[in-house]
């Protein structure tokens, strides 16, 4: 299957003056991406190939290339000076991307030597309008089944799925957390990633996870936080608009594979969350907007999914609903206390109308609409 990344035209103007780095979950597709800004193998320098390495270290990159793509270079100790130096060295006339695992990100705040030299991107998984330019209800019931990691959706096959998303946890636990060496109980992270996938679309509870692991409230934050240093999961935080008596210190977490959740509704409200974060990393990494994925839910517990925020301003709220035909109660109850301008109902049907404007929608069309920006 040839899918064209939607960020693929904005790297590709990016190269021209800066380095691109780009980061996001492990078999995302960033070495795929990569790759097709060049034309030949060589121009592909990895760094655990020792030729390579000794290519990259040496400074001795053909500068005829043109575009030389570097993966797996933050293996190196010293890899930020080292890129640093290439890129004084090579800007005028070399463009440089940088790319690996999903531990680029988490070296990257490491240190702040490369300020002004990159730009950083980070790849989700297909969205809706990348799998399919005609927003199908199928693309949708096949995002929703194998996810959006471009291999087990382009298979599509049961058996190969399932035994790809074994394999990927795995060596998400076994390679990436072992090469960022801040977790020694590598057995008991392996169980709370098998726990996470239940919590999805709850208030996540740190005190269950730890009673579960018999572990300190301490140690498992500390786990989450690394686990979303290496973009397995993340987490969203309460919006509270000055009328509401928000919940202040609640959490709700995420997948990056929202086929991994085994309920249909949490599934369909992760994939929606997958979305969202993507339309706000899409507006910082590209347009250099302040953006924030929130949720509303206040001490009566009444709750709205998600809250998306541009530049600390909320600009619309979603929930989700898997059948179309009730209209949650709390979006009329929000709508009259919050600044939030527009709500939106999303739902698995057909059903596309208005009511108190609150616009009730298939997922087919509110994601042709943020991706052609009309929301």
């Amino acid at each position: 299957m040839n899918i064209t990344r939607a960020l693929r035209h904005h790297i590709q103007d990016d190269l021209v003056d800066k380095m691109v780095f780009i980061g996001g979950p492990r078999q995302i597709g960033k070495t795929t991406l990569s790759k097709s800004f060049i034309k030949h193998p060589e121009q592909y320098l990895n760094w655990d190939d020792i030729a390579d390495r000794e290519v990259i270290k040496k400074h001795q990159i053909n500068t005829e290339l043109k575009t030389v793509v570097l993966d797996e270079i933050h293996k190196y100790a010293r890899w930020r000076m080292l890129v640093k130096g290439l890129f004084d060295k090579y800007s005028q006339k070399l463009s440089i991307l940088v790319t690996g695992s999903a531990r680029l990100d988490h070296f990257r705040k490491g240190g702040d030597s490369l300020v002004g030299r990159y730009h950083y991107y980070r790849l989700h998984p297909l969205s809706l309008g990348e799998a399919d330019s005609k927003f199908r209800r199928t693309t949708t019931e096949q995002l929703l089944a194998f996810g959006g990691f471009p291999e087990p959706f382009s298979k599509k096959q049961v058996v190969f799925h399932r035994r790809w998303q074994r394999e990927r946890v795995s060596r998400v636990v076994n390679q990436d957390l072992r090469d960022l060496g801040t977790v020694k109980d590598l057995s008991l992270i392996e169980l709370l990633t098998g726990m996470l996938p239940a919590r999805v679309g709850s208030v996540l509870s740190i005190n269950t996870l730890k009673e579960d692991l018999e572990v300190s409230p301490n140690t498992v934050a500390r786990w989450i936080e690394v686990l979303e240093s290496i973009y397995y999961c993340y987490r969203i935080l309460p919006y509270g608009p000055p009328k509401v008596r928000a919940v202040k210190k609640s959490q709700k977490l995420y997948l990056w594979d929202w086929s991994e959740v085994e309920s249909p509704g949490a599934r369909f409200e992760n994939m929606v969350a997958g979305h969202l974060l993507k339309f706000c990393h899409y507006r910082e990494d590209v347009l250099g907007h302040k953006m924030e994925l929130r949720f509303l839910r206040d001490t009566d517990l009444r709750e709205v999914d998600f809250v998306v925020i541009q530049d600390k301003k909320p600009l619309f709220a979603v929930e989700c609903k898997t059948g179309e035909k009730n209209i949650s109660r709390h979006l009329y109850y929000f709508r009259e206390r919050t600044p939030v301008p527009k709500f939106y109902q999303i739902h698995l049907g057909t059903k596309d109308y208005m009511d108190k404007n609150i616009h009730v929608l298939p997922f087919e069309e509110f994601c042709r609409q943020i991706e052609s920006d009309q929301i």
